[in-house]
């Protein structure tokens, strides 16, 4: 009957020490109150408390943790914008208890911090300056935290403006300008591109001309040494120079009639082109180069030096 007894005593002996353990997970903190008072702060592990003397008051966890605020402020050129800002913070580790003492509700106290910064920056730019000096309005309000928070045992990692939202109407607007700002920029490069085609083509144009300008005195060049290599040929045989040269230009009148004879769709026509032609050009060429002759002559007889006495 007695053995009977103990078994209770036993089990609540045993309930009672189990009771006084608990474990701490990694990177969380234990506050310990002995009778509603702080007494420690216990890290992870296997720890023990005096049963029904001490309490776990709270866990409090040491990882970094993040606070999104959506702020609705109004811009210096008066445009409404909603700006997401994360707030990445943790508790101090040496500093728990006034984490958990000294502030009860750390969310809403980091909040109406960032509305406040933000409150305070962003009416001071216009609306594209927002969008360019996010940075600015990011490290002013991890300034403005971190001041204000570290009495408190937290720690302001970092601040990021992870979104802007401006007016629907607004950003309507704003692809409206950035659309003629492309078109604007796309026509100037069409234009630059336009005006290039002319440049070149007038290049082309120009050094073609150039070198068929040149093909015409090379051909004319040869068509001379030809003439001359003829000339000498008919003088050879008896036929002087004023001769042979009526002789090519007659030829080459009538290998030019020939030519336009064999063409069926020519629309060249040699003037003049009768019979009687050949035999007028003829005539004129010799008697222009008897003239020619005459004048020379009697230039140098004009010119001839008089011999003194």
């Amino acid at each position: 009957m007695g053995s009977f007894i103990w078994i209770p005593v036993v089990l609540l002996v045993i309930f009672t020490i189990l009771s006084g353990v608990f474990i701490v997970k990694q990177q969380t903190a234990v506050l310990i109150e002995t009778f509603g008072k702080f007494t420690s702060v216990r890290q992870s592990g296997i720890q023990f408390k005096i049963p029904f003397v001490q309490r776990i008051a709270a866990r409090i966890g040491l990882k970094i943790q993040q606070l999104d605020v959506i702020i609705e402020t109004k811009t210096l050129d008066d445009v409404f914008v909603k700006l997401k800002v994360s707030v990445q913070y943790v508790v101090i580790r040496e500093k728990v208890y006034d984490a958990y003492y000294k502030l009860e509700y750390p969310h809403e106290q980091i909040t109406s911090y960032v509305f406040d910064v933000v409150r305070a920056e962003v009416p001071k730019m216009k609306l594209d300056d927002v969008f360019v000096k996010k940075d600015d309005i990011a490290i002013a309000v991890k300034s403005e935290l971190q001041e204000a928070m570290l009495d408190y045992g937290f720690d302001i990692i970092k601040t990021l403006v992870t979104d802007i939202d401006p007016d629907p109407q607004v950003k309507e607007a704003m692809n409206r300008i950035n659309a003629s700002e492309r078109q604007k920029t796309a026509a100037q490069f069409e234009g630059d591109a336009a005006r290039i085609l002319i440049v070149e083509k007038a290049k082309a144009e120009a050094e073609s001309k150039r070198l068929q300008g040149q093909g015409i005195a090379d051909q004319r060049r040869e068509i001379a040494r030809g003439l001359e290599e003829s000339v000498e040929v008919l003088n050879k045989v008896g036929i002087n120079s004023q001769e042979a040269s009526a002789l090519i230009v007659v030829t080459q009148h009538y290998d030019t009639l020939q030519s336009i004879g064999e063409e069926t769709n020519t629309n060249l026509i040699l003037l003049p082109n009768s019979p009687q032609a050949g035999s007028d050009m003829l005539n004129n060429m010799v008697a222009s180069f008897t003239a020619s002759n005459m004048i020379g002559e009697s230039m140098k007889k004009t010119n001839k030096p008089k011999i003194k006495e």
